[in-house]
């Protein structure tokens, strides 16, 4: 994977994949033809319970961790959906997809042992550093020691959703866009993000845009991470 040719990256693009190496966030919006959303995103290798916080606060909505598919297949890690469709009382449930088509990107929810609610700031920030580990680990080619780490410092269910990116060609979302920015910034498939909200809605990509501006955050569009995509083929693996 990371003997692939990598475009160069200019304007925006640089300028999110700047913001990610330095523990800083960046906003991804997918699309007016998909959730029309916009996501708050860290680098899961930078982030404590500041960044917790400040998604809680800023963006509002789900905080989840997102790895590859890749890297969820070595460590066992199952989406949601295949789990469900096993249980004959749950397949009608688990059969049906989103509005937007997409299968859901939701594996199975965990938190640190080491956490009292899990709930909290710190607790999810301790849970989110512990998966990065593991992370880093299979991504790194050590995977039974990464296997190990799961199974020993992590219990299910939790409060941390993970998110297995598949690759661009099979799903856009922003599971798949975030892993796809971060392997154009040469970073390992190990992020943070939740939705940005308003009142009653998801927030509006004008909205958006202007707490992008007030606080100088990098937006992206799905769009424009395809368009630097295309031009190598460094993002388009699951």
């Amino acid at each position: 994977m990371e003997g692939r040719y990598r475009p160069s990256l200019e304007g925006s693009i640089a300028r999110a994949v700047e913001s990610l190496r330095n523990g800083m966030p960046i906003m991804i919006y997918d699309g007016d033809r998909r959730e029309g959303e916009v996501d708050l995103v860290y680098y899961a290798g930078t982030v404590s319970w500041r960044e917790v916080y400040t998604l809680r606060t800023v963006a509002g909505g789900l905080i989840c961790y997102v790895t590859s598919e890749r890297v969820g297949r070595l460590l066992g890690l199952p989406f949601a959906q295949e789990l469900l469709l096993t249980q004959e009382s749950l397949a009608p449930l688990a059969s049906k997809t989103p509005s937007y088509g997409d299968p859901p990107a939701f594996s199975i929810w965990v938190n640190h042992v080491s956490v009292k609610t899990g709930i909290s700031d710190e607790d999810r920030g301790v849970t989110i550093s512990g998966l990065h580990r593991v992370v880093e680990k299979a991504y790194g080619g050590m995977v039974e020691e990464a296997r190990r780490m799961l199974v020993e410092e992590f219990m299910s269910p939790g409060h941390v959703p993970i998110l297995l990116a598949r690759s661009l060609d099979r799903r856009r979302g922003h599971t798949e866009l975030t892993v796809a920015l971060g392997r154009l910034a040469g970073l390992p498939p190990s992020f943070v993000i939740a939705e940005m909200l308003g009142e009653r809605w998801s927030l509006g990509l004008r909205e958006a845009e202007a707490i992008a501006r007030e606080r100088r955050i990098p937006l992206l569009t799905g769009e424009e991470i395809v368009e630097a995509c295309s031009r190598g083929e460094v993002c388009w693996s699951g």
